[in-house]
């Protein structure tokens, strides 16, 4: 008989029930002509596609805390209230003079001007001696003939001189309280004695946010053996429609991460971008500070805001948070946003305040119940007069944003932020009106024409596309859009 060459699966049959070098498969023999898996029928194989790291979308935290609006301008202009009552910082005393040291020279310059006039009455303190504090009324100022000229004399009411002999203080802070006129007197409207207030003016300007994902026709039809799913609901045997699913997340992320970490290019980084960026190409030459990249969250809060460094999970690091809320705004509903680490500090800040003495734990802010207590996931608190609502922010903790390091040390300075929730009251040019927006908002660039706040369309000749001979799918993504950050002396940022 002859033999049939070669043996499928290199098999010979035995006519009795016996283990044989011809017809038992040995997978460790190697070598060509030997048993090896690729012999075998096809494997058993988990059609599913593991989520190995779960739901890998890192935005939602703009749609938590903000809105959208459109917009049809190349940058958007906003102002801001100044303080209403008049205070300067940094200011020196002399130590001779007429005055035995009742000179006072507020530093002028960089938009400050002297609004102090004679017969106001001061308090002047040493916010580094809080014993020092002396109350005085204004006797001369330059206001009254050069209002840029920063240099008041003062007559204390209860001493001879600001300084008394001591040692003069440097940088000392002095305010105005009111003021005190004799009888029948008159104000002397000769010294242009008026204060004009004056908005402080913020602006940013969006960005184009752009990507794109192309498969080719012939990849369009290939099925592959694993079933594939993503976060949006895409499912089935195509990888190209996973990867263009994925594409898409991705890029709705970097709409929310573009406003969170942007920044504006100085002069000279600008024309280096201008010079080595081809998109810039046509741009001019010589780079002007601002006209590349966009003004994101921590930016704005790093230029105007607050910064809490080193934050250890005390309540006296906490509430000195507080004690510079009441400098500011002093809102009351306020969010945080942290990272895992911070998270946890806060956590535990909060459990110790529940202690109750050595001979047990009052459970009286958790209704008595005892399993209410030991959930030591806060989620929200008050202190003082501010309530706080406490999340986890997803794109401080995930590996390949902020989140990831060796050792699972957090691997940014950033550990949370803090954001005021409410709104504020602004003029909308569109609108023709006052209307009330929240703190933290994105505008996108839409008109009547065009909506450019996530567009997306299809090239190529496959996929239902028609527009070209090029036989791909491509499947192009683009948003224009900047993140508005009012308000933002009432933000913290919480850095390592």
């Amino acid at each position: 008989m002859g033999v049939l060459s070669p043996q499928f699966g290199s098999l010979v049959p035995s006519s009795t029930t016996q283990t044989l070098v011809s017809n038992y498969l040995n997978f460790n023999s190697g070598g060509a002509g030997a048993n090896d898996f690729a012999q075998q029928y096809l494997p058993e194989i988990y059609e599913a596609e593991v989520e190995r790291y779960g739901n890998r979308t890192l935005a939602g935290f703009l749609r938590m805390v903000g809105a959208e609006m459109p917009m049809m301008s190349d940058q958007v202009i906003w102002s801001e209230q100044n303080r209403l009552h008049i205070s300067y910082d940094n200011c020196a005393v002399s130590a001779v003079g007429a005055g035995l040291g009742n000179t006072i020279t507020i530093p002028i310059g960089a938009g400050i001007v002297n609004t102090i006039f004679p017969n106001q009455t001061v308090v002047i303190m040493d916010p580094t001696n809080p014993a020092f504090t002396v109350k005085a009324i204004v006797a001369t100022s330059g206001a009254t003939a050069v209002p840029a000229t920063g240099v008041i004399t003062v007559i204390p009411y209860t001493r001879a001189s600001v300084n008394a002999g001591a040692a003069i203080p440097g940088g000392i802070k002095i305010f105005v309280y009111g003021s005190e006129f004799q009888k029948g007197s008159q104000l002397n409207n000769a010294s242009g004695q008026s204060i004009q207030p004056v908005l402080t003016t913020f602006s940013n300007k969006p960005i184009i946010i752009r990507d794109r994902y192309a498969v080719a026709g012939s990849d369009t039809a290939q099925i592959g053996w694993v079933e594939v799913a993503g976060e949006d609901g895409t499912s089935g045997y195509l990888w190209y429609l996973k990867a263009e699913g994925e594409t898409r997340m991705r890029f709705e992320d970097y709409l929310e991460m573009s406003m969170i970490e942007g920044e504006l290019a100085s002069a000279v980084q600008a024309g280096a971008i201008i010079a080595a960026v081809p998109s810039f190409g046509g741009l001019p030459g010589v780079g002007v500070a601002g006209s590349i990249g966009t003004e994101g969250l921590f930016s704005a809060i790093n230029n105007g805001g607050n910064v809490l460094s080193g934050y250890a999970g005390s309540l006296q690091d906490f509430d000195s948070v507080l004690e510079n809320l009441d400098s500011q705004g002093a809102i009351e509903e306020n969010m945080l946003f942290l990272d895992r680490r911070t998270e946890l500090l806060f956590d535990n800040m909060l459990a110790q305040q529940n202690s109750y003495g050595a001979g047990g734990t009052s459970y009286g802010v958790f209704e008595n119940s005892e399993d209410m207590a030991l959930n030591l996931g806060f989620s929200g608190f008050r202190r003082g007069s501010y309530d706080f609502y406490k999340t986890s922010w997803k794109y401080l903790n995930d590996a390949s944003t902020r989140g990831g390091s060796t050792n699972f040390v957090n691997g940014d300075n950033i550990d949370g932020v803090l954001i005021p929730a409410g709104t504020s009251t602004v003029y909308d040019q569109l609108l023709g009106t006052n209307i009330r927006r929240p703190f933290l908002h994105v505008r996108y660039r839409a008109s009547q024409a065009d909506d450019r706040r996530m567009k997306s369309w299809l090239t190529g000749s496959v996929g239902g596309a028609a527009t070209s001979t090029l036989d791909a799918m491509e499947v192009n993504f683009l948003s224009e859009r900047c993140l508005c950050v009012q308000a933002r002396n009432n933000f913290v940022l919480f850095t390592a």
